[in-house]
Formats: structure tokens, sequence, C-alpha cells
């Protein structure tokens, strides 16, 4: 890294099994008073829960057919800097970069992203490889970025996409572009992670280049409505696993969901472990909705205690 790098807290943790959450963010027409009680109930799982390093926060955004952008949620900054504020703890702001002007557009979001005093961000694409959108694709768009937030102890984090082909040759691109880290979308399988860790890390290896870590994403499911949700944020969701995760009670089926969570887990992480792949590997527990508060706090705890306490 360039003599101007400054360590950060979260470097520590990205390199020994680092776990964030990623809580349902306020809608943009949310009232101040709904926004700051949603602020205090990630604060309390975060008490509940110590073993989280970083606080994900995701910018939920709807296209039209010209790629268009619809802001479902509240600006993530401003959820993020009031949940850094109240808990401490290092907070992940994500972008979809696609949609800004320029990368003239993007530096100014980044400096103004580090006046609000938040240094950490994940950079996401587009919705449709086939929409001319005005933003800069997302591995110029970590070149933009990584010079600016850097000199701040600031790191630069991307989306990984098991089930896209080519995904390793993308990772590596980003990575040598300036990406610090990688969130997966919402895993339910580990065939394809495997396959792209594989990837990844033989692509790494012939480019003589240290792999970024990789946290997996997992969310508590609990019925139809769910599953039809994690689809249209872009997860792969087969049906028997959605038969078998949801058939039941919701309550039956939130188990059944940390279960296999927690045995997708730990094969990815047996097998990258016994073949000596060399990428870290953590964890993101989603909450796709603000009626899964306690289900994904469930989740978060079934996955500190599984990834046990650091050093």
């Amino acid at each position: 890294m360039p003599a101007t790098d400054v360590s950060s807290p979260l470097d520590a943790a990205l390199r020994d099994r680092p776990l964030f959450f990623e809580p349902a963010p306020p809608s943009g027409r949310t009232a101040p008073s709904r926004v700051a009680q949603r602020v205090e109930e990630v604060v309390a799982a975060l008490r509940q829960v110590p073993r989280v390093d970083a606080v994900d926060v995701p910018d939920l955004v709807d296209e039209n057919h010209e790629g268009r952008p619809f802001y479902r949620s509240l600006d993530p900054r401003a959820f993020g800097r009031a949940v850094a504020e109240r808990s401490g703890r290092e907070v992940v702001v994500n972008k979809v970069v696609a949609h800004l002007e320029s990368r003239a557009a993007l530096a100014t979001w980044l400096r103004a992203t580090l006046a609000e005093g938040l240094r950490h961000v994940v950079l996401v694409g587009g919705n449709s490889r086939y929409i001319p959108y005005p933003g800069p694709p997302v591995a110029e768009a970590d070149r933009v970025a990584r010079p600016i937030l850097q000199p701040t102890g600031g790191r630069v984090g991307n989306i990984a996409i098991p089930t896209r082909t080519g995904e390793g040759h993308r990772m590596l691109g980003k990575t040598q572009s300036g990406a610090s880290f990688f969130t997966t979308q919402l895993v339910f399988e580990p065939d394809a992670v495997v396959s792209t860790l594989r990837d990844y890390a033989g692509l790494c290896r012939r480019a003589a280049w240290e792999p970024a870590p990789v946290l997996l994403s997992f969310a508590p499911i609990a019925d139809e409505q769910d599953a039809e949700f994690v689809r249209w944020l872009g997860a792969e969701l087969p049906e028997p696993i959605e038969r078998a995760l949801v058939e039941g009670s919701p309550d039956a089926a939130v188990r059944r969901g940390i279960d296999r969570a927690l045995e997708v887990w730990t094969g990815v992480a047996e097998l990258v472990a016994t073949e000596g792949l060399g990428v870290p590997l953590g964890v993101n527990v989603e909450q796709i909705s603000a009626r899964h508060e306690g289900p994904a706090r469930d989740l978060l705890e079934a996955f500190a205690h599984r990834l046990g306490p650091r050093g």
C-alpha cells in the first residue's frame, strides 16, 4: 500500500473471521421518530452481540426499464452516521455508483461521506449489464475511491455474486483496482461459493496478488414473502431449498434457516481451509426487513458463537 495509507481497526478484523451486521434501513418516508427507534434497535443488537465488527448499511434502489433509480431507503449515510454515533462501531455505507452522473460526482459523494465521519464504503453496480448507466463501472469507481478514502484509514468493498459466470476474474480485477473486501449476495447453497473462491484464489496466486477477505451473506427466511424479497435483491434461492426452509410455522422456518446458514458457512470454511485457498472468510448477517429484528439477532448470535472469540 502507498505510504499515505493509514491503518484502520477494520483491517485486523477483516483478516480474522469478520462479522458484519446489515440492518434493514428505514425508507426515505420514515418519520424521524421511527428512524431514531430503528437506530436504537441496531444499537441494542450490537450490545447483545459485541462480536460484531461493523454495521453494513445497504442502499436499496429500484430501477425502471431505462435504469433510472428510485431510492427505497433513507440515505445510508444519515442512518449510518446515527448508528456510528450511538454505538461507536465501524460503519460501512453502500452506494450504487451506476446512478451517479460521473467519476467527478462519485468523488464529490465520497468527500461528503468523509465529512459525515464515515470512511468505509461498499460500491455497487447497476442491476443490468445491458443498460448504459451514467456512473462509472465498479472497478473504475474503486480506482476513484481508494486514494480518497485510504489516507483516512477508509476501506473500499464490493459485492461478489458467486452464481455469476466469471466472477473470480471480476473479483481479481476489483481487488487490483482497490477493493479491500467483498460481501456476497445472499447465500443459500455452498457449491457456487466454493467454485468462485477456487477461481479467485487461483487467479490471485497466478497474479501474485493477495486475495481480499470475502464475507458470505446470510439472512433469516420465514415465509414466501421473504423468499420473494431475496429474489428481488438478486439472490438465487433454488425452489427445493425454499420449500425446505419455509415449510411449517415462521418460527420453525427461521430456525431451519439459521441451521442451514451455519451448515453452509461451515462447509465452505472447511473446504477453503482444507484446500489451502488462502482467502480470508467472514460473515455478513442481513436483516431483510424490519419485522425480522428478532430472527436477525438470533442469526447474528449464532454466527458470533460459531466464529468464536478473536485471537
